[in-house]
Formats: C-alpha cells, sequence, structure tokens
C-alpha cells in the first residue's frame, strides 16, 4: 500500500505542475502587450536638415528615413501603433503650400501614423488657410491619420452663433471627420486615444477662431465617455500642452495626475526631449523633441489589475545615415517641386541657392529660450532685421531691431548656408497680403519703454522664455540676483559705428520686430499684471491700434522676416575668395549685448533702482507695517484679556 500511495502520490505531483506549468503559460499567452512609435512637433520638416543638435553641426530628421525606422518595427510587430501630438505644420518651406497641397498630413499618413490632433502652428494660416487644408486633405484620396480633440467648445460656439471663420472651421471639421476620441484595435488589444488642445497652446494662437474648454476637464469627461461606452485595454493622450521643469505648471504632468485613467500621454508643444519617461502613477508621460530628429518608440505590458507597465523606451535618433525610404522620398520630392515655382521665386530666390558659407559655432536653437545670456543666432537675425529695413528705410534710422526666442525656429549648421535652411530658421505665420511669411514691422517707443523691454528680458524671460530678447541696438546688463522687475542695471543705445548712448526716457525710437511678436505683447503685460506695459507707436506719438499698418514694405511686398536674414546673408563679404560670401568672424565672439553681473553683494544688489523697486519696496513696508499693526492690536488684546482674569 505504501508503495501504490507514493506513486499515486507522485503521479498527482507531476499533474500538479504540468497543471500549474500549464496555466502559467496560458497565463503568458493572454499577457497584452503594445508597441507604439510616435513623433510630434515636426512643423513640416518632411526633409532632411541640417541643424545644431548637442552643440554640434549635423544632418538629422527627414520623413523618408522615419518611415525605413517605422518598416523596420513593423516588420518585427505588424501591430505597432503610431502616433503624433500636433504642430505638423509650419516649419519648412513646404509649408507655402499647406492650404492646397496639405503636405504635411498627407505625409504624416504615408508614414502610417494613425492618430493625429492639432497643434497651436496649424492656425498660423488663420481660419481659412486650416479648413482650406483639412479639406484639400480629404480631397486627395490619400489615407490620412484620424484627428483627435477633445476639447473644442462646439457646444458654447453654437450657442452663442458661429462667426463666419467658426462655421468654416465646424464644416472643414465635419468633413475630415474630427472626433473627439478613436478606438483602435492592435492584436488583441484594443486602445482609446483622444486628443486635447493646452492652455499655453491657445496662448500661442493670436486671435484664435475657436474657443476651447478647460484640457483637464474636456479629458475627464471623454475619459468617463469612453469607460461608459467602450471595452478597451489601454487609454493614451495624444496631446499638445507639453511639460515643463516647474512641475506645478507642466501641463501635462497636471494632465496625468488630475486624470489617473491615462496610460499613455504623447506631450507635444513644448518640444521637450524625454530620456526618460515621467510617470505619476500608472500614467507614463514622453516626448521625442521637435522637427522628427528623434523617433519615439515604446513598449508596454498589461499587469494583472489591466493597467500598463512600460518595458522599453528610446528616442531613436533619425540620423544621417539612415536609408531613406525611395517612395517616400519620392513623394516629398515632389510636393518640394513646387515650392521654387509657386512661392520663391516673387522673392528672388531659390530653395537650394546658396547664400554664404558657414564656419562659425552657432547656438543651438533650444539655448534662445534655455539659456539667459547673449546668443549669436539671435544676434544675427536681429541685425538682420536692421540690415534689410535700412535699405528701405534709409541708412541709421533703425534704432533697435529685437527677434524673441519664440520666433526662432532653427540654428545654423557649418558650411553652407541656402535659402532653405533661412526659411527654416523663421518660418511662421502669414502676411496680410495672404501670402506666407510673417512680415517685419517698424513702430516707435520711448527711451523709457526700451528700458522696460531690457526689464521684461531680465524679469520676466524666466517665466515666459518666449521672451528671451535678442536685439541689436539695444544692450544692457543685468543681475539675476536682484529684485523682481528691478533685475536691470544698465541700458543704453549702440549704433552703427559702435559708439554707446543714453537712452532719453522721453525721445521716441524706431523699433524693428517681426509681425509675431507684435501681437503677443499683451501676454508680457498680463503676465506682469500691467505693470510692464510697452504701447507701439508711430513715429507721429499716437498708438498704433493695427499692427498690419505698421509693415514695412519694399515697393508693393511686405518685407518678410525670413527675406530679411537671406537678403543680410547675401551680402556678406567674400572674405576667402571663392564667390560666396562668408558669415563675419563677429558672430563667433561675445559682443556685450547682454551682459549677466551674477553678484551677491549688496551694493550690486541695489544699485542704479528703477520706479519698481521703490514700488515693490513700499509695498513690502506697507504689508510689514500692516503685520505689525495686527501684532500690536493682538498683544494689546491678550494684555486687557489677562488683566480681566487677574481682577477676577
Amino acid at each position: 500500500m505504501g508503495k501504490k500511495f507514493r506513486k499515486s502520490g507522485l503521479i498527482l505531483a507531476l499533474l500538479l505542475i504540468f497543471s500549474i506549468l500549464g496555466l502559467s503559460a496560458a497565463a503568458q499567452g493572454n499577457t497584452k502587450t503594445l508597441d507604439v512609435l510616435f513623433v510630434h512637433d515636426t512643423h513640416s520638416h518632411l526633409n532632411e536638415f541640417a541643424t545644431v543638435e548637442d552643440g554640434e553641426s549635423q544632418i538629422m530628421g527627414g520623413f523618408a528615413k522615419i518611415k525605413t525606422l517605422i518598416n523596420e518595427k513593423k516588420a518585427e510587430n505588424p501591430d505597432t501603433l503610431v502616433l503624433d501630438a500636433g504642430d505638423f505644420s509650419m516649419g519648412t518651406l513646404i509649408q507655402v503650400v499647406f492650404e492646397e497641397e496639405a503636405s504635411e498630413i498627407r505625409m504624416l499618413g504615408s508614414l502610417g501614423v494613425e492618430v493625429t490632433t492639432l497643434g497651436n502652428h496649424e492656425f498660423d494660416y488663420k481660419a481659412k488657410g486650416l479648413a482650406n487644408m483639412m479639406n484639400n486633405a480629404v480631397a486627395s484620396g490619400d489615407v490620412l491619420p484620424e484627428m483627435i480633440v477633445c476639447n473644442v467648445a462646439w457646444d458654447s460656439m453654437k450657442a452663442a452663433g458661429l462667426t463666419e471663420e467658426q462655421q468654416m472651421l465646424y464644416e472643414a471639421f465635419e468633413n475630415y471627420g474630427v472626433k473627439d476620441y478613436t478606438v483602435i484595435e492592435k492584436g488583441d488589444v484594443k486602445i482609446a486615444v483622444t486628443g486635447v488642445f493646452g492652455e499655453d497652446c491657445l496662448a500661442c494662437v493670436p486671435n484664435c477662431p475657436l474657443e476651447f474648454e478647460n484640457p483637464v476637464e474636456a479629458v475627464k469627461e471623454t475619459v468617463a465617455e469612453i469607460q461608459a461606452n467602450e471595452d478597451v485595454d489601454m487609454i493614451v493622450c495624444v496631446s499638445h500642452s507639453g511639460t515643463w521643469e516647474d512641475e506645478d505648471k507642466s501641463e501635462d504632468e497636471i494632465l496625468a495626475k488630475s486624470v489617473p485613467e491615462l496610460d499613455l500621454i504623447i506631450s507635444g508643444h513644448t518640444h521637450t526631449k524625454l530620456d526618460k519617461p515621467i510617470q505619476h502613477g500608472d500614467t507614463y508621460i514622453v516626448s521625442a523633441a521637435e522637427y522628427g530628429k528623434y523617433l519615439g518608440s515604446l513598449s508596454m505590458t498589461q499587469k494583472d489589475d489591466g493597467r500598463w507597465t512600460l518595458d522599453d523606451y528610446e528616442l531613436i535618433t533619425v540620423s544621417e545615415d539612415i536609408e531613406e525610404d525611395a517612395e517616400t522620398q519620392g513623394k516629398v520630392d515632389a510636393l518640394m517641386a513646387m515650392v521654387d515655382e509657386k512661392y520663391l521665386e516673387q522673392f528672388g530666390y531659390t530653395k537650394d541657392q546658396v547664400l554664404c558659407t558657414n564656419e562659425i559655432d552657432f547656438a543651438p536653437q533650444s539655448d534662445t529660450s534655455e539659456k539667459h545670456t547673449e546668443n549669436n543666432l539671435g544676434s544675427i537675425i536681429a541685425d538682420a532685421y536692421t540690415y534689410a529695413a535700412e535699405q528701405i528705410l534709409g541708412a541709421d534710422t533703425v534704432a533697435v531691431s529685437v527677434a524673441p526666442s519664440g520666433t526662432i525656429r532653427d540654428s545654423y549648421a557649418r558650411g553652407d548656408i541656402t535659402t532653405e535652411n533661412v526659411y527654416n530658421s523663421f518660418s511662421l505665420g502669414i502676411g496680410k497680403d495672404g501670402i506666407p511669411g510673417y512680415p517685419l514691422i517698424g513702430i516707435y517707443l520711448t527711451g523709457a519703454e526700451l528700458k522696460t523691454a531690457a526689464e521684461i528680458d531680465a524679469s520676466i524671460s524666466d517665466i515666459m522664455t518666449t521672451a528671451r530678447l535678442y536685439t541689436d541696438g539695444l544692450y544692457w546688463h543685468y543681475n539675476p540676483n536682484r529684485m523682481i522687475l528691478n533685475k536691470a542695471t544698465d541700458v543704453f543705445l549702440v549704433n552703427n559705428q559702435e559708439e554707446r548712448i543714453e537712452l532719453e526716457d522721453d525721445k521716441l525710437y524706431l523699433v524693428v520686430t517681426d509681425f509675431y511678436t507684435s501681437q503677443m505683447l499683451g501676454g508680457v503685460t498680463d503676465l506682469s499684471m500691467g505693470l510692464l506695459s510697452i504701447v507701439p507707436k508711430f513715429a507721429d506719438g499716437t498708438p498704433v491700434e493695427n499692427y498690419e499698418d505698421a509693415i514695412i514694405m519694399n515697393g508693393d511686398q511686405e518685407l518678410k522676416a525670413w527675406v530679411a536674414i537671406a537678403d543680410y546673408m547675401s551680402s556678406f563679404e567674400d572674405t576667402d575668395g571663392d564667390g560666396i560670401g562668408n558669415v563675419p568672424a563677429k558672430y563667433g565672439t561675445v559682443e556685450g549685448r547682454k551682459v549677466v553681473e551674477d553678484s551677491k553683494n549688496i551694493v550690486d544688489l541695489v544699485k542704479n533702482p528703477n520706479k519698481f523697486f521703490f514700488m515693490i519696496v513700499g509695498i513690502i513696508l506697507l504689508l510689514l507695517a500692516i503685520v505689525a499693526g495686527i501684532v500690536i492690536l493682538i498683544v494689546k488684546i491678550v494684555k486687557k484679556i489677562k488683566k480681566r482674569k487677574n481682577r477676577k
């Protein structure tokens, strides 16, 4: 009997082991996984391009190379999900056929992108441009990504009565099939994808024709709708909101913490390069910089509780040595062939025309907002504005030219600088003339307001980095350790003869900048609670009501900002005798346009105080007086109470 029991026990044990192994294998077989590829903020960069990345001149990006990487991934896993998080337009010459050809969104479809959302730059060509692009994309018959935006406030706009622009966009959205969310199946995984238009994103659209609901509340409602009506394994958000260093102001981090049901956020808008994902609870936030320089790649596995864990994450560099997908490059080439004839010809340029040769190490574009110092990239653009404006208005007429960081879109690599490179460096907007490219404007500011402009850079641009100012003619010193609104310590002019000129507070000075910058002045005023207010004027001192009236005209053409840069670079002296101008050596030096006085010495902290210093000190003293008064009152009350108790 003992042997039989032992034999039976052994059989039962083996059966139990095999059963457990079988269950484990079955469980592993039922474990759901998902691979995701993503881009965002590609900004019309269909072709590879020369740029400065990590301090080095490089050739990066290009949809044909991204397609090769996607094809390789899909060969490994055909069920790979491909997403985009908006701002697919406005950044290179291909955008000049944005309305007619819808090049960018059609090429996203050609890459295999399944879902995208809107970014602020999709509105650069105004309601008409965006509506035409969407309608022409549909009319092309190409496979297009689904467009998902959950927080367009159609109900409130309809209740108030749609304007002509809103009606135009409403019809285009209907024609394209824009939705709050979509559900996609990848193998055995069902994914709900929603999209959202962020608050800072909206602030970057001057005179936006649409109204938007609060992004967090809209995503909450959409996620609740998904959970009520859909049987999905995962919820993803393609967000054009972005992340910031300050977690309390970082919109997609706020979204992750406020809507914990989200499994994954593809975060666009801020051009953030997240080498490691940000995680809040079970929500992962990922970002892959800008311009298609990197292809985001990740793999996730579903856990027992239904949530997902991130197994692998990589930003794949879209480098020069990646082979181009021939079919994709052929489509890009066909679209680019239209650029010279349809756009550049009227300005006397061709896209491949070499304007000058560069042997200077220009700062990366990211430095214009991330570093608070003088920047040679900003300097050369500001100098170009002065040069081009004075060719029209006359020599020594421009006192100051201003190029804010938010308008500088790319840097200049070593080697030949072409028309296309220049356009990439300032690729924003459309003019009053309906022709792509923001024009330059000429406005007048007082000496006091120019000092305020320096204070905006010194005090506000750490909070609003798009307001970092790079100038020609206006120089200043600032101490980052001083009281806010009192950081600029010395502000003065330098003329074309390199002579210092003191500013006269009441005198009017001609200032040249781009049209987009003029529209963003209100944001600075709001951020400083009206203290740092600048009122652009005409030469007679009357305020500028419509900035279109201040556009600088070159004959019957608007002076486009990018054309000003191209004209300036074409004017450079040929110093090596090869027939092509060379970027001047001065751009390889520090010129003292913005000097940082990083001192905590008490004398340096209080020298040259401005009116805001006395205002702030006065407010602080008043508050201290109020607090002291309250303390004295409390002390008196306590003494009275004690006296009464002692009497008892």
